[in-house]
């Protein structure tokens, strides 16, 4: 499919034939030519107004006569490339798999710990989560997701969309305690529901991300899981890292050391709520099971959706600027050298 990304900019192709238009009708009112045959050459014959006169005949002459047209091709060519002619393929409807999906990542303070592994080095729990949650982010399509983050407070980070990159590029700027130390599971439910509300779909589902225990926020997880049920929105829960002791890196008299600190997680509650909901509850415990766990979520959660499909267009200003701009910029040089008219 051929279109012109700024069409108006082809209103202007009218002012160099106006020119031209005009330029020619004076230059006929001037000079009148016709071929005068000879058995041993050319020539051109030149009436004026005044008088008639013999001129030998020459192609730089011939030459002349069509630079006016060559530069107006050359400026028609220029005001096309600034139209931005684009090629690509047109919509067309598809059918795909998809459904809305809420992803609520916890952001509490117990996700510094290091207990994970990513390509052989020790990484926090949120950097282990970023990677594996962004490749199932951009392996799904057709699908509206959103991401919500939680700490001691909730908020929606980004609201259902199918604009993948912009969801992954979200998720690589999430910051560990950007919602606060404590751990509001109710209030993440909550936020999460209400997102699921702003567009109306057959499948909804939560993939509720926590390492920790609800202690904070105003809706309760008992409520929230109820709610869910009730409006048939499954929630999956992960529950990820171990409970017990585990690493910290934290700033000491003598510079960065390890300590270990307890982390409680509330397993009982997240598989509560995957049960009352329909959905089900994993344990986390490494990288390869959380991507194990998503690679299946993966799989379960589709459904036939028709979604309209795009193909980006190539831009194509630049067949036309160059040849523009050559043919211009040619004239202009022979005009002032080779091709020069005296008065």
């Amino acid at each position: 499919m051929f279109r012109f990304a700024s069409p108006w900019f082809l209103l202007l192709l009218i002012l160099p034939w106006i020119w031209l238009l005009i330029h020619t009708a004076k230059n006929t009112r001037r000079f009148s030519f016709k071929w005068i045959p000879k058995s041993s050459d050319h020539s051109l014959r030149v009436s004026s107004l005044t008088g008639t006169s013999r001129v030998p005949f020459s192609f730089a002459v011939l030459a002349a006569r069509f630079m006016p047209l060559v530069k107006v091709l050359g400026l028609s060519l220029m005001i096309i490339a600034l139209a931005r002619p684009q090629a690509g393929e047109r919509k067309i409807n598809v059918e795909t798999e998809g459904v809305n999906i809420v992803l609520a990542l916890d952001l509490s303070g117990s996700m510094k710990a290091l207990d994970f592994k990513h390509d052989g080095k020790i990484v926090t729990r949120l950097d282990a989560v970023k990677g594996v949650v962004s490749d199932f982010i951009m392996k799904r399509e057709g699908d509206r997701i959103g991401l919500v983050v939680f700490g001691t407070h909730a908020f929606t980070q980004v609201p259902l969309t199918r604009d993948y990159n912009t969801i992954a590029f979200m998720l690589d700027h999430l910051k560990i305690g950007a919602a606060g130390p404590s751990t509001a599971i109710g209030d993440a439910l909550g936020i999460s529901l209400k997102r699921l509300e702003d567009i109306p779909a057959k499948s909804n589902i939560i993939i509720l991300l926590t390492d920790g225990k609800s202690n904070a926020g105003e809706l309760s997880w008992q409520e929230a899981a109820k709610i869910s049920a009730q409006r048939k929105i499954k929630i999956h829960t992960i529950g990820v890292g171990s409970r017990g002791k585990v690493p910290f890196l934290v700033d000491g008299l003598f510079g960065k050391q390890y300590v270990y600190r307890q982390v409680d997680m509330d397993w009982d509650a997240l598989d509560s709520i995957a049960k009352q909901t329909g959905g089900t509850f994993f344990k986390a415990k490494d990288t390869d099971s959380l991507a194990s766990i998503y690679k299946m979520i993966d799989s379960m959660e589709k459904t036939k959706v028709k979604v309209d499909k795009w193909v980006d267009y190539k831009e194509l200003y630049t067949l036309f600027l160059i040849p523009g701009l050559l043919l211009y910029l040619s004239c202009l040089c022979l005009g002032s050298t080779r091709l020069l008219e005296l008065p």
